[in-house]
């Protein structure tokens, strides 16, 4: 959880600097790119889950 916590509030430190200095946000700016973001981790998680049962490594 610290993790998490620290993540958001380095994105948001980050996002604050974007904003004093009026350059563009790096993030999507809609809400589909957001989740496919998510849909990327989601992915990722999903073949760590699998590959043992393959016998991959």
């Amino acid at each position: 959880m610290k993790e998490v916590i620290l993540a958001l509030a380095t994105g948001m430190f980050v996002g604050f600097l974007f904003g004093l200095f009026r350059l563009p946000v790096p993030a999507p700016p809609a809400l589909a790119g957001v989740m496919g973001i998510v849909g990327i981790f989601l992915g990722y998680r999903l073949y760590l889950w699998i590959v043992p049962f393959f016998g991959g490594s």
